[in-house]
């Protein structure tokens, strides 16, 4: 007895549906992103002179320790979060941020310290930031 061979098709997945659907979930989420806009602080920097500038009748200063203890004006706060340093910095200036603002900071400080003090300066909306440097000796 002799069977009739069945002749075999090749089967083959179709691909572009899939390549259809996937193009339209990228563009779908390309679409649906949302962007947000990064925003930057303007800080004019200092240049160490040989000169003194003369310091302004009114001003904050923000001394930052290596630790990263933050002391206003002299006076230490209790602890080193962002909250404390805004809730001091506001009640010293009294919502006037026109007041120029200086940071003063050890060389062994965290940078981040320094970046903190900066945000809570640029939330606040201080303009006339300055960074303390020190002379460096020609002798050196």
């Amino acid at each position: 007895m002799r069977f009739a061979r069945r002749i075999r098709q090749d089967v083959e997945v179709n691909l572009t549906p899939l390549i259809d659907v996937v193009f339209l979930l990228l563009i779908f989420f390309m679409v649906s992103t949302t962007f947000t806009k990064e925003t930057h602080l303007s800080i004019d920097l200092p240049e160490a002179s040989a000169q003194s500038s003369r310091a302004a009748d009114l001003q904050i200063e923000i001394s930052i320790t290596k630790n990263g203890d933050y002391a206003i004006n002299g006076v230490a706060l209790v602890n080193s979060k962002q909250g404390t340093l805004t809730n001091a910095i506001e009640k010293i200036s009294e919502g006037d941020n026109a007041i120029p603002m200086i940071i003063t900071a050890d060389s062994a400080t965290p940078h981040q310290s320094v970046v903190t003090a900066l945000d809570v300066a640029g939330q606040l909306g201080f303009t006339q930031l300055s960074i303390t440097t020190q002379l460096t000796n020609p002798a050196d």
